[in-house]
């Protein structure tokens, strides 16, 4: 049996990743898992902790100090484990800092890992930010430089220019063009990672 597909877009918050998502998804030829680091920390928070009260009040930060980095390993082990097990995954996170790349490369290295540059300026990302409402405005311009960081994708998709529709399918033309995804391995020989400023 071969190991699922992994499709890896790496882009900020709000850059459109979940909404690509979701048209992969809708498309019927090709079985996709989605796996969001933020649905993933939901349910793992909702499982665990919905029926205990806490004595005391734990600020936010301090819960993500000591719960973030040990979920999103936990997230990128089980995306490895969909892949073993021949489940075909798209990957909807924020690669932001060296740890966090250094975690994906050393678990995806040796799986088909499709990595895909989702692109869009600084500029609509905060228009977008600011429509939605439910983010943090800053947010995606906090991250853009550390994530934008990384110049060599398989593929890129510039969500200013094209729709989520257009996005998934030239996603999914590409794949099905039986192109060997290679961008993945040769970051790593050329030490290529997103650095915190």
């Amino acid at each position: 049996m071969k190991q699922g597909i992994i499709v890896l877009m790496n882009g900020t918050s709000s850059s459109g990743k979940t909404s690509i998502s979701n048209e992969l998804m809708n498309q019927k030829e090709i079985l996709f898992h989605h796996l969001s680091i933020d649905d993933f920390a939901k349910d793992f928070f909702n499982y665990k902790f919905e029926d205990i009260k806490p004595t005391r009040e734990v600020e936010e930060q301090v819960i993500a100090q000591i719960m973030f980095d040990p979920l999103v390993s936990l997230y990128f082990s089980t995306i490895k484990l969909y892949s073993e097990m021949g489940l075909n995954v798209i990957v909807d996170t924020v690669i932001e800092n060296d740890k966090w790349f250094n975690e994906c490369h050393e678990l995806f290295f040796d799986q088909p890992t499709l990595f895909i540059g989702v692109i869009c300026s600084k500029e609509e990302l905060i228009r977008r930010e600011q429509a939605r409402g439910d983010r943090h405005i800053g947010l995606a311009a906090s991250q853009f430089n550390n994530v934008y960081s990384i110049e060599e994708y398989d593929l890129e998709v510039n969500t200013e220019e094209m729709n989520p529709i257009e996005c998934a399918e030239k996603i999914f033309r590409f794949i099905k063009s039986n192109t060997e995804f290679t961008v993945f391995k040769k970051l790593s020989k050329r030490n290529v990672s997103v650095s915190v400023s």
